[in-house]
């Protein structure tokens, strides 16, 4: 008698939509595109359109199991000896490897064309929406070059960091074609106010220092070197340290543990404890933030970047869902109030993504023109707190059009979500960025008139922008204190974007100072007036 059980097929799987990967990320992009070709980064389209493939397709699939398996440190071996060794699952390596030779971490510096600055920033846009635990090593590897570069004797370092070529190998930078950096800045006592930092700097007769101290937060603690903040005799100074030094041995410092966070799990985040590393400074003693800055404002851009990306990536899974997904007779996406939510989150993306690579733009110019230099220094902090205070609350958005689908790990929401409030609390949470834009409108006499300009360049094209422009006219006009700082740096943030998009003459344009400016908008998403042709906006931001 045979023991088999009897097959029963118990139901039929419909109405769920395909896979959403091999997709082209720049070919779907339309606002992306004209953005890069208004920023001057055309030249590059060839190569970005080679790499939105890659991050649409392989990477998107490696993304999901580097964070499925996340990085171990192994502090000694099996002899008993200190190794201080990151572990990674190997689509890590996967997805580095693909960003360098790509130039995600180095087109900027090591091309030096027109419109460098804006690819990179589009390359580090798609590279994100695969994976975005990555980015945190490419971005600080990227920045730290504008540091490195400050000093010659570096310029191996700064090469090689710019270099297209990555090498996994815990050797001796001397051995390596292209290498990766991280930084540590924060201690325990004091997170932004790097000040009083306590790890100290103490100089050693042939001009290096040792560092002795601890950092709170170390990032990417595998890389071939870190810029580090202590204190010299002089004050507080920015150094190079080594994970290897020239000879081979491991340098003086020791992994305690990996931060537990809540997302961002793909890269590893350290704390660590410095015992006589040995370190070269850069730049002058007791100008270590003056020195660090020039990074800091990068990796700033780059968390701009991140949360436009992230929303992006969001959007899309959201109207990849909802035009695969029927109820009550129709497409998901064709239900009136559905539309009103999917136009709402892809106008507000677009206005992110192209208000981003505006400021790449100004980044990329601002070696050749003041002007640029000073509007990237205002719309930067301008720009990384609010579109990276808007991400979180825009993919929980997104995770609803999917409904349950979108809370479970089978889908990418759950990670975007997770890693969402990163960008917003990373290299200066709000309230230092809210505070930075005062400061600089305050202080900074080349800032306002620079910004007025940007403003003023679209004024007398709509009626609700010029009376929105002159509201904040008036309130900075009062001299608005620290108490303020949120609401002015929200109102430039909105009025930037819509100076972007109503110069570039965006199908959203009118709809976004309508609903952001004009007050035709709920405190929710999908809140849009019922007069916009959602139809319209959602046709543009995804094919």
């Amino acid at each position: 008698m045979s023991s088999a059980l009897p097959a029963f097929d118990t139901h039929e799987v419909f109405n769920q939509p395909p896979p959403f990967g091999g997709r082209n990320l720049w070919a779907d992009d339309v606002a992306l595109a004209e953005a890069v070709q208004r920023e001057g980064g055309d030249g590059f389209a060839v190569a970005l359109a080679r790499y939105g493939g890659l991050a649409g397709d392989a990477l998107y699939g490696l993304g999901f199991d580097a964070n499925r398996d996340k990085p171990r440190l192994r502090t000694h071996d099996a002899q008993g000896h200190r190794i201080d060794t990151v572990e990674f699952h190997p689509t890590y390596h996967q997805l580095m490897d693909a960003a360098k030779v790509h130039g995600v971490a180095g087109l900027s510096w090591h091309d030096g064309t027109a419109g460098a600055h804006v690819a990179r920033a589009a390359l580090s846009y798609l590279h994100h929406q695969a994976d975005a635990g990555t980015s945190c090593p490419l971005t600080m590897t990227h920045a730290a070059v504008a540091v490195l570069r400050q000093d010659p004797a570096l310029a191996e370092w700064a090469d090689k960091a710019a270099a297209p070529h990555y090498d996994r190998r815990d050797v001796p930078i001397a051995d390596k074609a292209g290498i990766t950096l991280g930084m540590g800045m924060t201690e325990k006592q004091g997170g932004s106010d790097v000040r009083s930092n306590t790890t100290r700097a103490e100089p050693q007769a042939d001009g290096s220092y040792r560092l002795v101290g601890h950092k709170w937060f170390f990032s990417a603690p595998m890389s071939d070197g870190f810029l580090v903040l202590a204190q010299a005799p002089a004050g507080l100074s920015c150094f190079l340290m080594p994970r290897r030094l020239p000879d081979g041995n491991r340098n003086a410092f020791r992994l305690m543990r990996l931060k537990d966070k809540l997302g961002d799990w793909s890269n590893a985040s350290s704390e660590v404890e410095l015992c006589g590393a040995w370190a070269r400074r850069v730049g002058e003693e007791g100008r270590g933030v003056a020195t660090i800055i020039g990074m800091v404002m990068m990796t700033r851009l780059d968390c701009m970047l991140g949360a436009a990306a992230e929303m992006r990536m969001a959007l899309a899974q959201a109207l990849h869902h909802t035009r695969h997904r029927t109820s009550f007779g129709k497409r998901l996406c064709d239900h009136p109030l559905m539309a009103n939510v999917l136009a709402d989150l892809a106008m507000e993306s677009e206005a992110a993504t192209t208000f981003a690579i505006r400021v790449a733009g100004a980044v990329d110019r601002a070696r050749h023109s003041s002007v640029d230099a000073a509007f990237a220094r205002i719309a930067t902090a301008v720009g990384k707190y609010w579109v990276c205070k808007r991400a979180a609350v825009f993919v929980n958005e997104a995770q609803e059009c999917l409904g349950g689908a979108g809370y479970v790990e089978e889908s990418m929401l759950p990670r975007l979500y997770r890693q969402a409030p990163l960008n917003s609390i990373w290299e200066g949470s709000g309230n230092i960025q809210c505070l930075d834009v005062l400061r600089a409108l305050a202080r900074e006499p080349q800032v306002a008139p620079v910004l007025d300009a940007e403003l003023d360049a679209v004024a007398g094209r709509d009626a609700i922008y010029d009376a929105a422009l002159q509201a904040l006219r008036s309130a900075l006009a009062t001299s608005p204190g620290e108490a303020q700082a949120r609401r002015i740096t929200e109102q430039l943030a909105l009025l930037l974007q819509a100076a972007v998009l109503l110069r570039a003459n965006s199908l959203i344009a009118g709809a976004f100072v309508r609903t952001r400016l004009g007050g035709e908008h709920g405190m929710a998403f999908g809140t849009l007036p019922a007069d916009l042709d959602t139809a319209a906006v959602l046709a543009r931001a995804l094919p």
